[in-house]
């Protein structure tokens, strides 16, 4: 019996694979001596062509369909790949092409699609470009010709079979038995076979099926030690069998320079039809983006936005909001009027309301500052004079503090100071509101029997002082950075650095409670790619939270995930100055305030009990928890926003 270590067994079952016609079940030990040299002879004139597998209807069917599929993705993929050489490993995969038999390129049949597996890896379209080269397919033919010449080839006797495999292009060194187990095991991968419980009920043994990732990376990582192995051979030219019109074809460029292009060969014409291989394209065409290669990335973009569907799921939403997102990168590459256009609408009226709008419906944007109010309203509990210092008015958060000072039942105080930059371009917005926020602010504060007083300061956050925002002996003052530091340049924007100019500013200004919230995301330095990926996760908690709170077809939804989408768009779109909302993750604001004089003032799990009562008992999904004084908010285990308060 062959030791378990031989690479033709297979461990499963205890068969030994022979290369033959066919399949070879295992062999007595008790075999005379001249089956065991009759059978000898028989696998090494099989091995010396490649072998030839038995195929089903079904297993035909499908490696068609797969061919056609690769020819397709092929044409779409040469349009970016001009300045790349094919990849060459025709010497591995030249026996293996001869032994399938022709290949296909007629129409998929009805339902392909949905039968067709995950999309391989860029190192399996390479290994499919290359055995397609080396031998070029024939004209489609029907199905019963097919499977009466691949009857006729298990009959054909291992000399024959070596004289037709070397009419078809040029000799190449034999397979090893371990390089065809690896191209059986890449083929039923692709193909998705599972008939091994058929295989295994006939006694044959086809191949072995590679069942875990982790399998399936180490036959790939063999399969490209072989093939870096390999120097480079001269091959036939696709339109002729003459072996003297040869040309040296050299093997692919290193993985780092050959990602981007052969990452465009999973653009199919088909669209996508699951939310994985949606998201998958979605997730090569933001790599081809951060490589640079412009072509790749609108070949995918083409095919998601061709199918996009905005009024989807949650999945489907986020795949259309980030393909545009994606989209719109490129076409401001160089600046074009899209690229304004994309500011001006981030700068407006409409996205300053749907922002409004979204911190209202959404509870993950509407708990976090639920939880700066109690915080605020905790630290001000003894005072009745209050002094509110905003420099991004929130209706949905003050009208909240108001009716909570209405419960405290005695007479109280509350003035509230918006503060405008003028040097930023989201004042105009926020000042065109601000008359109508101010009147609509003072007839909640009538209605609930507390005293309001309303005035906006125009000044820069260098400028910024007691004086000039009025503040008066006997006040408490709070100062509230509810979702506006993100959009203060810091140092990697200008060197003057007016974050951190702000922070000393506001500590100077001696304030018993200092509130931040701030969606827990990092659009700031991080690369692209990276802010890219942590943008999709953010995002699509967000969507999905929505999806538990609101109908699908709602006016106030589609409002809200305009604004989601613009904030997503700026964040991966954009560079530099353009890039104007830089959100942090909360470690990085606790370095800042750190360093501004500011000390944490832990939320207590009082405050987050209070939240979730606010919550209530019907949306399971939602996460309200304390970490290290600090109140995150989010969706199925995902920190969406944190409130933290400040001393």
């Amino acid at each position: 019996m062959d030791p378990a270590g031989a690479p033709w067994c297979d461990p499963r079952r205890g068969y030994g694979y022979g290369y033959g016609v066919g399949s070879a079940a295992q062999a007595p030990s008790t075999m005379r001596q001249p089956q065991q040299q009759q059978q000898q002879r028989q696998e090494a004139a099989a091995m010396a062509t490649g072998g030839v597998l038995k195929r089903t209807v079904a297993e035909v069917e499908q490696l068609q369909q797969a061919l056609y599929l690769r020819a397709v993705r092929q044409r779409v993929a040469a349009q970016g790949q001009a300045a790349h050489p094919p990849i060459d490993i025709g010497a591995v995969l030249a026996r293996a092409a001869a032994s399938r038999g022709p290949g296909f390129s007629g129409p998929p049949s009805t339902g392909f699609t949905a039968r067709l597996p995950p999309q391989p890896s860029s190192t399996l379209s390479s290994l499919t470009t290359a055995s397609r080269m080396a031998a070029p397919p024939p004209q489609y033919q029907p199905m019963q010709q097919l499977l009466q010449q691949q009857r006729q080839r298990q009959m054909v006797p291992a000399p024959r079979q070596a004289a037709e495999a070397v009419s078809m292009g040029p000799a190449a060194r034999p397979a090893t038995a371990r390089e065809m187990v690896l191209l059986q095991e890449l083929e039923k991968q692709l193909l998705g076979d599972d008939d091994d419980g058929e295989a295994e009920a006939a006694g044959s043994a086809c191949g072995s099926t590679v069942t875990s990732a982790s399998a399936w990376g180490d036959t790939m990582q063999e399969l490209n030690n072989s093939i870096a192995a390999l120097p480079s051979i001269p091959m036939a030219s696709p339109a002729t069998n003459n072996r003297n019109n040869t040309v040296p074809i050299s093997r692919s460029p290193p993985v780092e320079s050959a990602s981007s292009s052969t990452a465009s060969s999973t653009a199919s014409s088909s669209p996508p039809t699951t939310s994985a291989s949606s998201r998958q394209l979605l997730s090569e065409a933001a790599s081809a983006v951060a490589e640079g290669n412009l072509t790749a990335a609108s070949a995918h973009l083409a095919v998601l936005k061709a199918n996009a569907n905005p009024r989807g799921d949650a999945e489907q939403r986020l795949v259309a909001m980030m393909a545009s997102a994606l989209s719109s990168r490129i076409s401001g590459v160089p600046p074009s009027s899209s690229q304004a256009q994309h500011l001006a609408d981030l700068f407006g009226a409409r996205q300053r309301a749907a922002c409004q709008l979204l911190h209202d419906v959404s509870p993950c944007f509407g708990l976090a500052l639920h939880g700066a109010n109690l915080a605020i309203l905790d630290a001000m509990a003894d005072h009745r004079a209050i002094h509110l210092i905003d420099f991004d008015v929130s209706v949905a958060q003050h009208m909240a503090l108001i009716q909570a000072l209405a419960t405290r039942r005695r007479p109280c105080l509350l003035k509230v100071t918006a503060v405008a930059d003028p040097t930023s371009r989201f004042t105009r917005a926020m000042t065109d509101a601000l008359a109508a926020t101010a009147l609509r602010l003072k007839r909640h504060a009538q209605q609930a029997g507390v005293e309001f007083r309303f005035r906006a300061v125009r000044c820069q956050p260098c400028e910024v002082d007691a004086s000039r925002l009025g503040c008066e002996p006997g006040e408490a003052v709070a100062v509230n950075l509810a979702f506006f530091l993100s959009r203060v340049p810091d140092e990697s924007v200008s060197p003057a650095n007016p974050r951190d100019e702000l922070l000393r500013r506001v500590r100077a200004l001696g304030p018993r409670m200092v509130t931040l919230v701030e969606q827990e995301v990092n659009t700031n330095t991080a690369p692209v790619a990276a802010r890219f990926a942590d943008a999709c996760t953010h995002y699509g908690a967000v969507l999905e939270s929505l999806d538990a709170t609101m109908a699908r077809d709602s006016e106030h939804r589609a409002m809200a995930e305009e604004a989601l989408g613009n904030k997503a768009a700026n964040a991966v779109a954009r560079e530099g100055a353009d890039r104007v909302e830089r959100c942090e993750v909360f470690g990085k604001w606790r370095a800042r305030f750190g360093m501004a004089g500011l000390r944490p003032v832990a939320i207590g799990q009082g405050i987050a009990d209070r939240v979730k009562a606010r919550l209530g008992q019907t949306r399971p999904g939602f996460d309200v928890k304390v970490d290290s004084g600090r109140l995150g908010v989010g969706w199925m285990g995902r920190v969406v926003t944190v409130a933290s308060a400040w001393r």
